[in-house]
Order: structure tokens, then sequence, then C-alpha cells
């Protein structure tokens, strides 16, 4: 497990989208546990929307927070399934300049203990483009709370020893 280094910790600011044909803001229960979840351990939200199964509306919002230089981080939910409507991974990969590939695979490795083969239908992902983290979650709460607890959270704060996500945040867009 990381350790948590004596720094003052260092809050982010977080857009959060959930990716649904039929979600609301009345019945989003995924998108409202990572706001939850975010705004609890001392980051900022900076926008949350819903957006239809759309790869061109997907990237149309997520493209407009990748340039907002004051957006650290973006969290997704849902979309990341093997259906016919499933499309973030195929809309928001593209707009990566680096994927993070330890994500998705940290994220089966921790889903298979809960589960099971299940898994292997999951397509998280996640990636920086322009200086902006972004992860994909599947759309199920339990999934967004184990991505979250068990993987984003620590990863986004500068605290986590021996290296964490939010140090390397300067660097990302030298050349």
């Amino acid at each position: 497990m990381s350790k948590i280094a004596e720094r003052e910790f260092i809050p982010l600011n977080l857009a959060i989208l959930t990716v649904s044909d039929s979600r609301t803001e009345a019945d989003d229960k995924s998108g409202q546990t990572l706001v939850s979840m975010l705004e609890k351990d001392g980051h900022i939200l900076s926008d949350k929307q819903i957006v239809k199964d759309d790869r061109y509306d997907l990237r149309a919002i997520v493209s407009q927070w990748i340039a907002d230089p004051s957006v650290d981080a973006i969290v997704t939910t849902g979309g990341t399934g093997l259906t016919g409507r499933d499309g973030t991974p195929e809309a928001l990969t593209p707009l990566f300049d680096k994927t993070i590939d330890g994500f998705g695979e940290m994220f089966r490795v921790l889903s298979y203990d809960l589960i099971g083969t299940s898994t292997l239908q999951s397509r998280a992902v996640a990636g920086v483009a322009n200086g902006t983290f972004i992860f994909c979650l599947p759309g199920s709460t339990g999934a967004c709370n184990d991505g979250w607890s068990k993987l984003i959270s620590a990863q986004l704060d500068n605290r986590t020893c021996p290296c964490n996500l939010v140090e390397i945040m300067p660097r990302l867009t030298e050349t």
C-alpha cells in the first residue's frame, strides 16, 4: 500500500461525465458517487455533465475540458462495455497524447476479486491529453467506487509515495 508523505494536500479541479442514454441528474448514482468521493477527498468539482452514448458528443465535451487549463482531471462513467452503444474508449482514446496502460490493467485485476471473470468485459482506460488526466470507468456505482477508492484517489493525491500523478503534472506538456 502507498505511504502518505508529510506534505500539504493539493486539491485538483475535476470534471465528471456520465455517459448514458437513460440517466438523468435525478438517477445518476454513479456520477453522484464520483462527485461525493472527490469532494470528500478534498478535490473541487469543476463541472459535471451527462451525455448520450454518442462518440462525437462525448468527444466535444471532453475536448472542451482538456482545452480548459483549469481542469486537471476528468473521470467518465459508462460506455466502457461491449454492446453496440458502448463507445467511450473509441471516442476518447484518439484524444490521448499518452495512454496510462496500467490503469485498465489494475482496474481489471482489482475487479477480478469482486466479479471474477466477468471483469474481462471491462474496457476501463485512462490517458493524458493536453496535460489533463482522463479516467474512463464502467457505469456501475460499484465500479466507480472501486476505481476511485482503489486507484484514482491515491494517484491524484500529491502525498502518495513513492510517486503519484500530481507531481508530474507540471511536466505533462513539456516538449
